[in-house]
């Protein structure tokens, strides 16, 4: 077996990050385009990204698996998932594929520069506290679009001033936290909150939802009957892709329904939720929210566990604004206190393309917020360079498989043409209206609009959204923007 760690060793693809999209690029190279030679870095010390990261109670997808996980290895287990199944899967299609082999941990790019000359990228890699270089023809990051080092920054008035615990679920360590008999009160509405609520109410003194806003929720079955009879009575891999189908026709066909007919979708998921709270908890204001669905994404509430620990008062639910924190509780500015041991800040992610890497072309930065994105996938003006971008309306791995899929596909289509060299060069700016590149309102999307680079509103420009649109383009869509050398 070749060194991997030699910096002699001119690699075809690099692929950054051994999380679900960097495992699924890494079985598309080798099926796909099986006589590149790529390596994985990946930061952390093991395989699973996210679900390898969070350790907080109740952590689940907040996607069905049958579209969550990989188009080329069938979930066979609920079809809401809880993290630590999802990190068993995404370790053993790694381990069975021979990926971990060719992954090396503890391994940070610090550094990622492409010399034109060498047409090349230059790497410079933290392994672990010792400085390494890597070469490659080839860059694909898959690290995810969040900060896994530092939380979303939120202003929570004297929050030092309380004498109880305050934790953060990005780095919940179930070692140092303990919450049973205790007062908890978690700050946030969004899929985070909604899952640690339902999961900690039972041992929990009392637990309350503090939200200034309230989020739009759906209630999907853990186990869809559908699945089951199609799993009964079908091989395994027809049934998968039958309900994948039909998951997928679920998930945009209420996307589209409810975004172009927002009165309806409002007044459909606000009934659901009076259906599921029987009168226990007031829907307005808790669960009426002041946009409209899908301009956030919907949080799932699977078997509808959320409302049942409302209805049957295991949890207490706030809308609110914080007046400050004080040394045992909360105090609100309609007067209200809410008491505390334990204060949960469950306020969304911080948003971090890229994994920090700041890539370069001959040494000089790309300002990658001045520039827009080929299909979704490619930042203009940065040559062999690609990222994998999944969805905000479906599944991630929906769309970072697309990326994989079109990556494999771009890779061969250089060798046939015997070209070296590829990048996105967008020659009709002036005709074109610029777009947020996640197409959502949430509070920690709108932060990060001027970090992120820009979609754009028709062509090759705008940021993928369909995904059976975009595995076609995928498949056997044209390289118009692209220049080849």
């Amino acid at each position: 077996m070749p060194d991997l760690t030699s910096s002699e060793t001119l690699y075809d693809v690099i692929v950054v990050g051994a999380g679900i999209s960097g495992i699924n690029a890494a079985y598309r190279l080798q099926d796909q385009a099986p006589h590149k030679k790529f390596l994985i870095l990946e930061a952390t010390d093991k395989i699973g990204g996210t679900w390898a990261l969070f350790d907080y109670p109740g952590l689940r997808s907040d996607s069905d698996l049958a579209t969550f996980g990989y188009a080329f290895k069938p979930w066979v287990g609920a079809d809401i998932a809880d993290g630590h199944l999802i990190k068993e899967y995404v370790i053993k299609v790694s381990d069975d594929a021979g990926i971990t082999a060719k992954t090396l941990f503890k391994h940070r790019v610090t550094e990622a520069n492409f010399s034109s000359p060498d047409r090349e990228w230059q790497l410079t890699v933290d392994a672990d506290g010792t400085e390494k270089h890597f070469k490659s023809q080839f860059l694909f990051l898959a690290t995810g679009y969040y900060d896994y080092e530092n939380p979303l920054k939120v202003d929570i008035p004297g929050i030092d001033n309380f004498k109880g615990q305050v934790v953060h679920p990005q780095f919940w360590d179930k070692t140092k936290v303990n919450y049973e008999n205790k007062r908890v009160v978690v700050i946030g509405s969004g899929a985070t909150a909604v899952t640690l609520i339902p999961s900690m109410a039972d041992k929990t003194k009392s637990i309350t939802m503090l939200q200034r806003s309230p989020t739009y929720l759906v209630s999907l079955p853990k186990y869809d009957p559908f699945s089951k009879i199609v799993r009964a009575i079908l091989p395994g891999k027809i049934a998968y892709q039958l309900i994948r189908f039909k998951n997928l026709c679920r998930m945009y066909g209420s996307y589209h329904l409810f975004q172009a007919w927002p009165a309806l979708g409002k007044w459909y998921l606000r009934t659901t939720a009076k259906m599921w709270l029987r009168g226990t908890v007031d829907v307005d204001p808790h669960f009426k929210p002041r946009y409209n669905p899908w301009d956030q994404r919907l949080c799932i509430v699977p078997d509808g566990d959320f409302f049942k620990v409302l209805r049957e008062r295991k949890a207490n639910i706030v809308t609110d604004h914080i007046a400050q924190v004080v040394e045992d509780g909360i105090e609100l500015k309609s007067g209200q206190k809410l008491d505390a041991d334990m204060i949960v800040t469950a306020t969304g992610l911080k948003i971090k393309l890229c994994g920090g890497i700041h890539p370069t072309v001959d040494g000089k930065p790309i300002k990658t917020s001045e520039k827009f994105v080929w299909r979704g996938a490619m930042v203009e003006d940065v040559p062999n360079f690609m990222v994998a971008l999944g969805y905000v309306n479906a599944s991630w791995t929906l769309g970072s498989d697309c990326s994989a899929l079109m990556f494999c596909r771009l890779l061969n289509y250089l060798d046939d043409n015997r070209k070296t060299y590829v990048v996105p060069k967008c020659t009709n700016r002036s005709s074109l209206k610029e777009r947020p590149l996640l197409a959502l309102s949430s509070t920690y999307v709108v932060n990060a609009k001027d970090a992120l680079p820009k979609s754009a509103d028709k062509g090759v420009w705008k940021m993928k959204s369909n995904y059976w649109v975009d595995l076609f383009q995928a498949k056997y869509g044209s390289w118009q923007g692209l220049v080849f050398k």
